[in-house]
């Protein structure tokens, strides 16, 4: 998104401005902080990683 904010705009103006590109910002993507450390592995993640990706082959 792309929000243009002109020479001489009213500190409204651009608070206004701010808000809009915050509140677009709030509705795309996922939270993935939600997910981190959820998963428990009593292998070493890189082994596991290299062992998966070998699995394809």
């Amino acid at each position: 998104m792309v929000v243009v904010i002109k020479k001489g705009s009213s500190k409204k103006d651009k608070q206004a401005a701010w808000k809009k590109l915050m509140d677009t910002k709030k509705s795309t993507g996922i939270d993935a902080y939600k997910y981190c450390g959820t998963v428990k592995v009593k292998e070493d993640p890189l082994a596991l990683q290299k062992k998966w990706r070998d699995e394809w082959e």
